[in-house]
């Protein structure tokens, strides 16, 4: 299952902590509307707003001036939301799989549906590890797991693979389009790299420095499956490039 979402977001403004009466206005006249099992990346410069937007999505921020509404006029909680972070924020606690079952309803658990998608992940031989006996790599693999095997309808990723080196990042990519492809959902995935945004996505939306606003927004017409050093996402890479200099200001577009 999936959902769509059409944003209308007119402003959204945070005030300062060290004035009060100064505002920083983060988000600006931001219209977009997002199909049903889309990949969508956004892509922007740093501080524009990537993660606001997110959080506005996701509800963990309520304050704005706007709308955000869902498929068939849904509410956000009736509708299965994962949000996997630039950190992967596993309870220390708890073991792998108990961290993958934390989030699972009664009837998931009893499907066995954690261990199903640590199997995916090749995490099979670590479900009684905790997070500090895992590299950094394998942590982010468990956030991936957990995150999806909720079933989400709505799946936000905010720069997930940061900071992994290359090898293991490409392998988190490569999971995350094996498990929408087989379990397709809507994803709306924030980046700051161009090619990871051109491998992944079907869509990419650029904003621009805030008060963000949508700069372009481009399909991305490459056949699946994609390989990430495809010459044709090599290609697409440097004609956006070359014809829109001043839209990628501050994206890492040499990645």
């Amino acid at each position: 299952m999936s959902t769509s979402i059409k944003i209308n977001i007119k402003s959204k403004v945070f005030q300062t902590n060290t004035n009060k009466r100064k505002k920083h206005f983060a988000i600006g006249k931001l219209n977009l509307n997002i199909s049903k099992g889309e990949f969508c990346s956004i892509i922007g410069p740093s501080g524009c707003g990537k993660t606001t937007l997110l959080n506005l999505i996701s509800g963990l921020d309520k304050s704005l001036n706007g709308k955000i509404i869902f498929d068939k006029k849904k509410q956000l909680k009736d509708i299965r939301t994962a949000y996997m972070f630039q950190n992967p924020r596993l309870l220390p606690w708890l073991t792998v799989l108990e961290n993958v079952e934390v989030v699972l309803s009664k009837e998931q658990k009893e499907s066995n549906r954690a261990r199903e998608i640590l199997n995916i992940m090749g995490l099979e031989e670590f479900l009684g590890y905790y997070p500090s006996q895992l590299s950094g790599g394998m942590q982010r693999r468990v956030a991936l797991a957990r995150s999806y095997s909720s079933q989400p309808e709505l799946f936000l990723l905010d720069e997930p693979f940061v900071s992994l080196d290359d090898e293991m990042a490409n392998k988190l990519r490569d999971m995350l389009i094996s498990l929408w492809t087989n379990e397709p959902t809507t994803i709306i995935f924030v980046t700051h790299d161009l090619r990871e945004a051109i491998y992944l996505a079907d869509r990419i939306i650029f904003l621009s420095s805030a008060p963000s606003r949508v700069l372009m927004d481009k399909k991305i017409g490459i056949r699946r499956p994609r390989k990430l050093d495809d010459r044709k996402i090599e290609s697409l890479r440097k004609s956006i490039i070359s014809r829109n200099k001043q839209i990628l200001k501050g994206v890492d577009t040499n990645a």
